[in-house]
């Protein structure tokens, strides 16, 4: 059985897609190519939907099932040796449930991500102070300080994203709630990440609204989530959305278009960029 691995890479989302595309165009069911590997039909469906890594050998025996010509199969296999490379984050397994970990993969790879965030400042956008409050308030905040603190250490290297050469473009629409919902006893955490915001305001690759109470209600009032797009044609849409003990990650195309749609509602209705940034100030002015 192909080893599991706890965090899937986005190459190995793109490749486990590749793989199925492949089987299906040349007419074959799970079943089929798990009886060519002598493996069971679950163990296919792991290696289409990304669940464990891609062992070579396997690859190398589907690609010629399905048809491949030897050039397409060798690149291929070298995508798939660069796909099963251990992404950052692994180093924070003892942290990183595994249901978050594709997310982290996948925000490293989108070119565009689009939230709603009713509830907090969103991950990327966190000082270190804020997120530690927020973390020492949730459930993991049970855990003990030295895992509180390699869960603020996992956030800010993810923020890492935001400094590349080319960062994705980070847009995210936030409730007007956030704002006033205090997260500390310390008023410097709150006077301190309102400053962090407007910095990032400023940069060209991160736009933020804010949805005010004045607006009244939207058809985004259900929980936060995020969709991903990328540069890579192969890998579609993506959402994310999380509950208490899990997430889901939906990429059907009905599902992401009813996300975008409500996206593009709440932008039109949230309060322009230039506005946000007036009201981050004042906010800031009666801290």
């Amino acid at each position: 059985m192909s080893e599991r691995r706890a965090a899937p890479t986005v190459g190995q989302v793109v490749l486990g897609k590749r793989l199925q595309e492949l089987r299906e165009a040349a007419g074959l069911k799970r079943e089929e190519a798990a009886r060519v590997l002598r493996v069971a039909p679950a163990t296919v469906r792991r290696m289409e939907m990304a669940e464990v890594a891609l062992k070579i050998p396997y690859v190398q025996v589907l690609l010629t099932t399905y048809g491949v010509a030897d050039e397409e199969a060798a690149a291929f296999v070298q995508l798939v040796e660069e796909a099963n490379q251990p992404g950052w984050w692994q180093r924070f397994h003892d942290v990183l449930p595994d249901w978050f970990s594709l997310y982290v993969s996948l925000e490293g790879a989108a070119r565009i991500i689009r939230s709603y965030e009713p509830h907090f400042v969103p991950g990327l956008l966190q000082t270190e102070d804020y997120a530690r409050a927020v973390l020492e308030a949730g459930t993991i905040g049970s855990c003990g300080p030295e895992t509180i603190e390699r869960h603020v250490s996992l956030r800010m290297t993810r923020q890492s994203l935001l400094e590349r050469e080319h960062p994705p473009h980070l847009w995210v629409i936030m409730d007007e709630t956030v704002l006033l919902r205090p997260v500390s006893e310390h008023a410097e955490v709150m006077r301190d990440q309102l400053d962090k915001l407007l910095e990032y305001v400023e940069r060209d690759r991160i736009t933020l609204q804010l949805a005010e109470f004045a607006a009244g209600p939207h058809p985004g009032t259900y929980a936060p989530f995020t969709l991903f797009r990328f540069a890579e044609p192969e890998l579609p849409d993506m959402v994310f959305t999380e509950y208490l003990t899990g997430a889901l990650y939906l990429d059907s195309r009905s599902e992401v278009g009813a996300h975008l749609e409500v996206l593009d509602h709440m932008t039109a209705r949230a309060a322009s960029a230039h506005r946000t940034e007036k009201i981050l100030r004042e906010y800031r002015k009666n801290l």
